[in-house]
């Protein structure tokens, strides 16, 4: 994403929009077992909201959110390779996006068996452990905000 669309993307009404739309998204990809081909508009449509989520809300006017702090929290850790982050922030990252990675699988073999329980339960289980990764890149703000020059006017809502 560019800049601006990262700006965008920081404003707590995407991030929670996001996060409540996880279940809208699950529905569109289990359609077309309930309605076959017609499903495929819809998986379209939530594929476009995916898309578009990040790019429609305007830039935040301040940092002070738990959503915003999360997002510029997750640059910075997109940016350890220029930034380096604290290893504990590192190992924290990947334990969450590993836990939700693992719940993922879950869900596409749940979607192989076509258990729709299963694989409702495997998508909301991954989602909790987004979020607990969006709360660990809240903490890496914290410890990075002051780190550069950028960072800091990240923080300052100067996009």
């Amino acid at each position: 994403m560019t800049d601006a669309a990262w700006a965008r993307h920081a404003n707590p009404w995407s991030v929670y929009s996001r996060a409540i739309g996880g279940t809208l998204v699950f529905f569109a990809l289990w359609s077309p077992f309930w309605v076959g081909y017609w499903g495929a508009p819809i998986i379209l449509t939530a594929l476009l909201w995916i898309w578009l989520n990040p790019r429609i809300f305007p830039a935040p006017r301040h940092t002070k959110t738990w959503a915003t702090q999360g997002v510029l929290g997750e640059r910075a850790f997109i940016n350890r390779a220029e930034v380096p982050i604290p290893l504990h922030h590192r190992n924290a990252a990947f334990l969450t996006s590993g836990t939700s990675g693992v719940f993922l699988l879950i869900v596409l073999l749940a979607f192989l068996r076509r258990d729709f329980w299963l694989a409702f339960t495997a998508w909301h289980a991954a989602t909790i452990a987004k979020l607990w990764f969006c709360d660990r890149m809240v903490w890496l703000w914290a410890d990075m905000k002051d780190a550069t020059d950028q960072y800091e006017r990240w923080n300052a809502a100067e996009w």
